[in-house]
């Protein structure tokens, strides 16, 4: 069996590896910054899919465009009515410009987290306290409009930034609690006022259209018996309409007004 020549060999492997460095193949989601003996082309942004290169002239950087979820460590915070917390974030970014994402900064990556971290201590330092937990969602889009306008010349679009917790000390949480006490006894005392305000307004009501209309008072009276005959009661009161009481009444007015003394009984005593 004939053997190949060592230098056959050789240029067999180094056509290989021409063609091996010569041919890339993009994804979907990715692009290609092409450098030309350390220029980049014009439109040297290529991709998705194959991509052809001279050999040890170009090279190419990949660049993925999808959104990158990053967490921002937490962070020590002195908030604006002096309270010290500790506070995370979760910032989502994506690559729109791969030219300026690897020409304008060495690592986005990095400087968009280092940005975020202090973006992050510099704009809820600026805040109260009651603020940062009761406004959050406009803290958020504070946060990511600052953090956009200082990337957007690195080619990254921040999309949303979110805050993800607020570590308070334990005397500020105790204080919290306390407050919240308070507040729930305040609103419980507040309804039960108004519900007794109400109540009066309505008996105030009822008592005047019980006045005006007899009628309305004989039809209640019949109602207050009937519901006490239907319960399982050993005594029974029933209560007299002071309309029974009205014809005696009148009879003794007028007996005074005549000066007339309704006769007693006579008391006699035996010697």
């Amino acid at each position: 069996m004939q053997q190949f020549p060592l230098a056959i060999v050789i240029i067999i492997v180094i056509i290989l590896y021409i063609l091996a460095s010569a041919v890339r193949i993009l994804r979907e989601y990715e692009r290609g910054v092409i450098f030309r003996l350390g220029r980049v082309l014009d439109g040297g942004v290529k991709g998705p899919g194959l991509i052809l290169l001279i050999p040890i002239i170009d090279k190419m950087v990949k660049v993925s465009l999808r959104v990158v979820v990053m967490d921002v460590p937490p962070q020590d915070v002195i908030t604006k009515d002096n309270v010290s917390i500790k506070v995370n974030a979760v910032i989502y970014f994506r690559v729109i410009d791969p030219q300026k994402a690897i020409i304008e900064i060495e690592n986005y990556l990095v400087g968009t987290s280092q940005l975020s971290q202090t973006t992050l201590r510099s704009v809820l330092g600026q805040s109260e306290l009651d603020e940062l937990l009761s406004q959050r969602d406009k803290i958020n889009v504070r946060l990511q409009h600052i953090i956009d306008e200082q990337t957007e010349p690195w080619g990254v679009k921040v999309t949303h930034v979110e805050v993800k917790q607020i570590d308070l000390p334990q005397e500020m949480q105790r204080a919290m609690a306390r407050q919240a006490e308070a507040e729930r006894e305040r609103r419980a005392k507040v309804i039960a006022a108004e519900g007794e305000f109400q109540a009066s307004q309505k008996l105030t009501d009822a008592a005047r259209i019980l006045g005006e209309e007899p009628s309305a008072l004989t039809l209640r009276y019949l109602q207050t018996l009937r519901e006490i005959g239907t319960e399982n009661n050993t005594t029974t009161i029933f209560p007299i309409p002071l309309d029974l009481f009205k014809p005696f009444i009148k009879i003794m007015e007028n007996s005074k007004n005549d000066g007339n003394n309704i006769p007693g009984p006579v008391i006699t005593e035996d010697k």
